[in-house]
């Protein structure tokens, strides 16, 4: 799969480091933003407090 993903990449190699840099941040970002959230909201746990 990432061997596929570096062919597809237009440009040289510095450029798609840099490239899959820029994605990664982004999928970090949006799974912060929207996916955590909704999983917390979600799958409520059980309270960790002892009383």
């Amino acid at each position: 799969m990432y061997g596929a993903l570096w062919r597809l990449m237009p440009g040289p190699a510095w450029l798609k480091v840099l490239e899959l840099l820029v994605l990664l941040a982004i999928v970090v970002w949006a799974l912060f933003t929207w996916g955590y959230p909704w999983i917390s909201d979600t799958f409520v746990g059980t309270d960790p407090a002892i009383d």
